[in-house]
């Protein structure tokens, strides 16, 4: 039986896993895929990788001399995988392009809703049976403008729920799409009108901080930022000292530039020596997740059964739909 080592294997992975599986052995380890483990994977013609993995050239270059063929990205990003290297040295790469773009849409919402209506802080309140008002006004989000930043499945579905909140759409993608129920408009124009700015895009070299200094100021200083795509879409230095200069009006984090180490892990009895991250928890306007918004039932399961499929067609030397190679970056 065909084996794949599976890293950095969470519960919710083994269990929606476990019930897809039915065609091969799953070796589950907890670390993350990195050089110093890579090893691990002798005896397996596959391993399955997430979006915080170090799957870098080294990591690659071990992969291969232990007679891996095939990585399988459980997710939709494969930033952190070495494409080039990994061409090199024959290994093809699958992803998982859309696992539910419902679950990331509407996670981004959520965000929104809880951070502009202060619901974190009003439920720790109430815990302790306060139940004053006062600092818990928000806004309508009826009548307001979104602005959102790629036009891909999870941005077409959060640009259906914007409007069913009332509100006005505008959009940037370089790829405008004819049947989407949004304004393109070039993104200075986003960022001055918008209300909300909402990133749906994938990290390349052309999205990489494209929320930088420059793009936040010329927000309206009662914007709310939310990013649920990749942490390096946002340089959060910039993003801090406007929060601190109260140039912008909050930010929901789903994802982190540093976040690698950090985020799907439990590091209450640490002392977390990231001093940004540690100054972002600590603003009141500031909302942040830890990388969750694909986690639901739907999700996990879709991602498991398309990376098993995945797994399976190579095999069979079907036709590989979700190859991912060096020249799509």
């Amino acid at each position: 039986m065909e084996s794949i080592a599976f890293f950095d294997a969470k519960p919710y992975d083994r269990e929606w896993f476990d019930k897809i599986n039915r065609d091969f052995e799953i070796r589950y380890f907890e670390g993350r895929l990195r050089p110093e483990n890579a090893r691990l994977a002798e005896g397996s013609r596959a391993v399955c990788a997430f979006v915080n993995d170090v799957v870098n050239a080294k990591t690659v270059e071990i992969l291969s001399s232990a007679g891996v063929e095939v990585i399988l990205m459980r997710c939709a990003g494969y930033n952190n995988v070495a494409l080039k290297a990994a061409k090199e040295h024959g290994l093809r790469v699958l992803s998982v392009p859309a696992y539910s773009p419902y679950s990331v849409a509407e996670h981004a919402m959520g965000l929104i809703l809880a951070l502009n209506r202060k619901i974190p802080r009003a439920y720790i309140r109430t815990r302790d049976f306060n139940f004053s008002l006062n600092g818990l006004t928000g806004f309508d989000l009826h009548g307001k403008t979104a602005g959102v930043i790629g036009t891909g499945r999870i941005g077409r579905v959060f640009i259906d729920i914007c409007r069913g909140f009332g509100m006005e759409v505008l959009a940037h993608d370089p790829k405008p799409s004819p049947d989407i129920p949004a304004q393109y408009v070039d993104r200075e124009e986003l960022f001055k009108r918008s209300d909300i700015i909402s990133l749906h895009c994938p990290l390349t070299r052309e999205t990489r901080y494209i929320i930088d200094e420059g793009a936040i100021a010329l927000m309206k200083k009662s914007a709310l930022v939310v990013n649920t795509s990749r942490g390096q879409l946002i340089d959060t230095e910039a993003l801090l000292s406007a929060l601190n200069d109260k140039r912008i009006g909050g930010a929901a984090l789903d994802v982190y530039e540093e976040e690698s180490g950090l985020f799907f892990e439990d590091n209450s009895d640490k002392i977390v020596t990231d001093e940004v991250i540690s100054l972002l928890v600590s603003r009141p306007n500031v909302l942040i997740t830890s990388h969750q918004a694909f986690l639901t039932e739907e999700a996990l399961r879709n991602i498991a059964e398309v990376t098993l499929k995945n797994y399976s067609d190579y095999l069979s030397g079907g036709k590989l739909d979700n190859e991912v190679k060096a020249k799509d970056t």
